[in-house]
């Protein structure tokens, strides 16, 4: 394996690099003699060039040694750069590459890009100025779709954690209404409600093996419905709402347990709707809503208990008092 090569450095966009490493392959008939005089003639970059002779010498080199670019000679029938840049990209070669040759640039431009070159030279048309501007531009390319690919990969890598931290909460949740079922089966049972969802939520059987039980669909709609505005709009801003919905739940005798149900049965497939995206903002916010869900739900049913200790009495109306017997 070669030995990993310092990156060349770019101080700013409008600077050449200070030093590049350069792999030249070419032919025996033409030669990086004068290429590397007029290389050390402009001494606006250091170039280190190194020649090899061949395609086969050309792969030997890629497979030893780190170069910063590759410079191609491409002369058809002898060395057919294309054929040899499309190769190396295809076996995974990343190193910039830019072919030279005698073809004018709208002859051959065109086909170097398509097998991924990243610019194409004319000997006869070229500076060398222009030539290390060439290198300059291809090297930085390169480092931004490096720098780029591996944002995208860190990106996609905490999208999946975060996704998978989402599910690990579900599941706690579902432990919770385990722990909740628990509980409510050592209380004494409630008295039976007289409302239609409350009846319809008394009827529902759990199943020990799945946390979701059969909800009426119309409890479930609307609760899904104030998860997503919720999710979007946040605390404090659907105060009618919540206080509507705790009034339903409370007039339908729904419990901590059923209502923790709704809860994890709604947002579980919320979540699996995103698919690989951020889920931490939907997750945070949902258990704002429960919280708050649980909060007026109790005060709900510490209203009606009071209710039950203290009932209220209608006061007589006047004329309606006791009667005072006549002295």
């Amino acid at each position: 394996m070669p030995a990993a090569a310092k990156p060349v450095t770019l101080s700013s966009v409008g600077d050449l690099p200070t030093r590049i490493k350069v792999l030249y392959i070419t032919t025996a008939q033409r030669t990086g003699g004068w290429l590397a005089e007029a290389f050390a003639a402009d001494s606006a970059s250091e170039i280190l060039l190194k020649e090899v002779i061949g395609e086969a010498a050309g792969l030997a080199q890629l497979r030893d040694e780190v170069f910063d670019a590759v410079l191609l000679s491409h002369e058809p029938g002898q060395l057919d750069a294309l054929d040899l840049v499309e190769g190396l990209r295809i076996g995974g070669n990343e190193e910039p590459m830019i072919v030279l040759g005698t073809a004018s640039p709208q002859q051959v431009d065109a086909l170097c890009y398509e097998v991924g070159a990243d610019d194409y030279c004319c000997v006869t048309e070229t500076t060398v100025r222009g030539l290390l501007w060439k290198f300059g531009r291809a090297i930085r390319q390169r480092q931004l779709a490096r720098e780029n690919r591996r944002l995208v990969q860190a990106e996609q890598q905490r999208l999946r954690q975060e996704h998978h931290e989402a599910e690990r909460l579900l599941e706690q949740q579902r432990a919770l209404i385990s722990d909740l079922e628990i509980l409510s089966e050592s209380s004494p049972a409630a008295e039976p409600s007289r409302d239609p969802v409350g009846e319809s939520l008394a009827k529902t059987t759990i199943n020990k093996s799945d946390s979701l039980v059969a909800l009426p669909e119309a409890l479930v709609t609307h609760y899904h419905e104030l998860l997503q505005t919720y999710v979007v709009m946040g605390v404090g801003n659907l105060a009618d709402e919540m206080t509507a919905l705790a009034e339903l739940l409370t007039n339908a005798g729904v419990s901590a347990q059923q209502a923790m149900q709704l809860h994890v049965q709604v947002l579980e497939e919320l979540v699996k709707g995103l698919g690989t995206r951020s889920a931490r903002h939907v997750m945070n916010r949902a258990d704002l809503l429960v919280l708050e869900m649980m909060g007026h739900l109790a005060d709900g049913y510490r209203l009606r208990y009071h209710e039950r200790q203290d009932p209220l009495q209608q006061l007589p109306l006047p004329g309606f008092g006791p009667q005072r017997s006549a002295a």
